[in-house]
């Protein structure tokens, strides 16, 4: 783990500045206390990054859980009962890892994945331009598509055009500039470029303008809801008092288990999609132990629950930043976990320095990484099949929330992918009248329609061979359908020969 160490202490700190808003808008968002959303950051580094069965993802408080959360406090009445909850649905996940219930993340078709990704990117973007541009209403993270003031994506970016403040402006493009110009002169081997990382560089110089302001163009200054907004002053002290351990007195109460079960379920099945992405943008090409995944995140929802923080998941955007920044190992998880929880004891006056519209800036380029044109493009070259599935995605993602625009991608791509499966199952060749209909791998009733079709096309008086000799498995609709056109096609002159199988496992295949 410590053999890439230089690029994860580098990549961490990209991380930590990636993940610091994040924790807070989402705790925002949830109407939970501000330091639940640094607890679940810390932990979703430091525990699950260290359990982890991926190398590269990145875990924390989710944004997809937003509306969950704040439903499941009002429900149970307090945050310590809601507590309780995250930490039964820790248990509950450890308990999936000992069913191997991880298999179920090998079953997401890769278009849809590779959607989900391009939509995250898009979405960082969009999202984030308006607190680029100083119009800092929502909460940093947010993913949905309606938005809490009641304005959509589309619409607050319009207003935030036209209510823009020009020091978050001059902030955002400086600290793209910055960052464009390190990556440039990182590719040109220059060692100093390579090992600080620009996000950092341009955070920090993000402050210094902010206060050259202050002091000479007060109409460009940052203040209030446009900078961090850490709930601690400093100190270990500090620090601890803002634990909030469960009530455990809920345990008689049965309206917790159902929202400790809802939050397992959502949780996992938003891990899975995650590390399966992190396996798909992972430059070494590993593959994620699944099960070993869950176990983590319940280990880290257990413990987050236990303090009083947020539930727990494996997060796209701190992993892409994760990527992006060069992380290698899960050294750059557990270290961005130990940043926010140093940072927040030792230099909270610092970061409440930091203007969110430098944090933004950072977002927009990762978002950009995530939905370059030219994967768009090779997806499409990769024809309908995936094309299809990869868009839906994508637009259900922009149009609803992760997790609704997810499901939405997995049932299109589901749909392609058994309508393959259908044409490849069986095929019909004609030459010079004479046509051959054969049967490959299984062929299930998902085929009736297929074979009948097939069927219908054969004109009277024509040859026929029926080969069975490869499927291993006919389903019974199959052998009614094909009975069927045996009756039917002695009446019409079809001259119809059958191919035995050595399987023997449709009757009329024997011989």
């Amino acid at each position: 783990m410590f053999n890439h160490w230089k690029s994860d202490v580098q990549s961490s700190l990209v991380v930590f500045l990636v993940a610091l808003p994040l924790c807070l808008g989402i705790a925002l968002a949830s109407n939970a206390p501000l330091a639940a959303g640094l607890f679940a950051g810390i932990i979703g580094g430091i525990v699950v990054g260290a359990v982890s069965g991926s190398p590269i993802s990145v875990s924390g408080p989710a944004a997809g859980l937003t509306v969950i959360v704040a439903s499941s406090v009002t429900t149970l009445g307090s945050f310590e009962a809601f507590s309780l909850a995250v930490f039964i649905s820790g248990l509950i996940q450890i308990f999936f890892s000992f069913l191997k219930g991880g298999i179920i993340g090998d079953y997401f078709p890769s278009s849809v994945i590779k959607g989900m990704l391009a939509a995250i990117g898009i979405l960082l973007i969009l999202k984030q331009i308006p607190h680029a541009v100083g119009y800092d209403i929502d909460f940093m993270g947010d993913e949905s598509f309606f938005q809490a003031s009641g304005e959509n994506t589309f619409s607050q970016i319009l207003l935030a055009m036209n209510v823009f403040h020009p020091g978050a402006m001059v902030v955002s493009l400086l600290s793209l500039s910055i960052m464009l110009s390190w990556e440039k002169s990182a590719q040109k081997n220059i060692k100093f470029f390579q090992v600080v990382p620009g996000a950092l560089i341009a955070v920090l110089i993000s402050i210094g303008l902010n206060y050259i302001f202050s002091k000479t163009l007060p109409d460009l200054v940052l203040n209030g809801d446009h900078l961090v907004s850490l709930p601690f002053s400093g100190g270990v002290t500090d620090f601890i008092a803002g634990v909030n351990f469960p009530t455990w007195s809920f345990l008689s109460d049965t309206r917790v288990y159902g929202v400790a079960l809802t939050i397992a379920i959502v949780g996992s099945l938003e891990s899975l999609l995650s590390v399966d992405a992190a396996d798909k943008i992972d430059k070494d090409n590993r593959v994620t132990n699944k099960n070993r995944e869950l176990l983590a995140q319940g280990l880290g929802n257990s413990i987050s629950g236990f303090i009083g923080g947020l539930p727990i998941t494996a997060v796209i955007v701190r992993t892409s930043a994760n990527v992006s920044g060069g992380g290698k190992t899960r050294l750059s998880a557990i270290l961005h976990g130990m940043w926010l929880m140093l940072s927040v004891m030792i230099i909270p006056g610092l970061l409440n320095m930091i203007p969110l519209s430098s944090l933004a800036a950072v977002l927009i380029l990762v978002g950009y990484k995530l939905a370059k044109p030219e994967m768009i493009k090779a997806m499409y070259q990769r024809g309908m099949n995936q094309f299809v599935p990869f868009a839906v995605t994508i637009l259900a993602i922009l149009l609803t929330n992760l997790l609704n625009g997810i499901l939405v991608g997995i049932a299109v791509g589901f749909y392609y992918v058994v309508k393959s499966n259908i044409h490849k199952s069986i095929i019909m060749v004609e030459e010079e009248g004479l046509y051959l209909i054969k049967f490959y791998k299984d062929v299930s009733f998902l085929q009736k329609t297929t074979l009948l079709e097939m069927f219908n096309r054969i004109p009277e008086g024509s040859s026929l061979v029926l080969d069975g000799s490869s499927p291993v498995f006919v389903d019974e609709d199959i052998q009614d359908v094909i009975e069927e056109f045996l009756k039917r096609g002695t009446n019409t002159g079809i001259k119809i020969e059958l191919k035995k199988s050595p399987l023997a496992l449709c009757p009329l295949f024997k011989g």
